[in-house]
């Protein structure tokens, strides 16, 4: 079989195992960094003056003021506070929130970044950064994004609760799904989704039944290293465009929105390329969207995108918003059936196959 294809790898350090919590500032001093902003999500704070305080002179302060989709008012705020305190790194403690918020201070400055993900988002391994301005969500690609030490501890996620360790999970295996039929696939970044899927069909249901099972927490990490990587490698369509819209515009929750589209997403393109995704009928039951769908069922996952308090009428507004400019899919897309996408979705509806 004649094989052609580009395979690129990330220059990014992966640490990864319980208790590496503790090797942070060891990285600081390997990447030459001295006066690190440690950021996190209001609800995280503690966690993170915790660790601005292990770090001791190595850390110059806190920004606890990450939230959802990296408003563009916010990054704003938070470049105020890297210019008073000379900060020459950030340290992000959390999940794709502030993730995302390092992202875009390195986006603005090249600052060297250390993520500490305590969830399953997986864009700490990306060179991409989604950011919101005026009800619009947007995304660039740069060098200067891709975080330079990732360190993932799964006693971190020991804490994560339940429903959200799903949506998280179910978020990254969408990056997995889309990676097996992008247009740029190579045979590595395959390999790697399938293990990203296998690892949290595996996992889910073990951390849902016992939400202290250290493997199960481990294991669902893995895979959402592996699932970021590729969301990192290779380029994504429908699944994605359709959940920034959703996020963008209508400020819908970024992990459940995920969750909820991606059997539907799968469905519509498993018509197009049912071989490029028949790992993903294989592995959950013998039907992409529907077994997707009732894995996520009895996961417990949100289904209906009415849960997120969208209405029906907003649905006409997200498919003309996320159809008004082209993008790689490796199925035709149109209004019409974007719309009757969304509405399957909005009812929460099996798909069929």
């Amino acid at each position: 079989m004649t094989r052609d294809f580009v395979y690129s790898t990330s220059p990014s350090h992966i640490v990864f195992g319980a208790g590496k919590l503790d090797t942070v500032g060891d990285w600081l001093d390997r990447i030459g960094c001295r006066r690190a902003l440690v950021l996190s999500t209001p609800h995280q704070k503690a966690d993170a003056e915790r660790l601005a305080e292990t770090l001791g002179s190595r850390a110059v302060g806190v920004f606890a003021g990450a939230v959802m989709h990296t408003p563009i008012d916010v990054t704003e705020t938070a470049m105020d506070v890297v210019h008073q305190t000379g900060a020459d790194c950030v340290v992000s403690l959390g999940g794709g929130s502030t993730t995302g918020l390092g992202k875009a201070i390195a986006y603005r400055t090249d600052l060297p970044q250390i993520v500490i993900p305590t969830t399953y988002a997986g864009s700490e391994v990306t060179p991409i950064l989604g950011q919101t301005e005026a009800g619009r969500k947007t995304t660039v690609r740069a060098a200067s994004i891709l975080p330079e030490v990732v360190i993932y501890d799964p006693a971190l996620t020991l804490g994560l609760p339940v429903a959200m360790s799903v949506t998280s999970g179910l978020n990254a295996m969408a990056h997995a799904v889309e990676a097996l039929y992008a247009e740029d696939r190579n045979p590595v970044s395959s390999l790697m989704a399938i293990e990203g899927l296998r690892a949290f069909r595996e996992s889910l249901p073990q951390l849902v039944a016992q939400p202290s099972d250290a493997e199960a927490r481990a294991e669902a990490l893995y895979g959402a290293w592996l699932c970021g990587t590729v969301l990192g490698t290779v380029g994504m369509a429908l699944h994605h465009k359709i959940c920034h819209t959703l996020g963008g515009t209508f400020d819908t929750p970024h992990a459940d929105t995920h969750a909820i589209m991606l059997p539907h997403t799968a469905a519509f393109n498993a018509v197009a390329v049912p071989e490029l995704l028949a790992p993903v009928a294989k592995m959950f039951g013998g039907s992409v969207g529907g077994g997707l769908w009732d894995f996520a069922r009895a996961a417990g996952a949100p289904l209906a995108l009415k849960d997120l308090g969208l209405s029906e009428a907003d649905l006409d507004r997200a498919a003309e918003i996320a159809t008004q400019s082209p993008y790689r899919n490796p199925r035709a897309i149109d209004r019409p059936s974007i719309r009757a996408l969304l509405q399957d979705a909005w009812e929460g509806r099996r798909p069929a196959n």
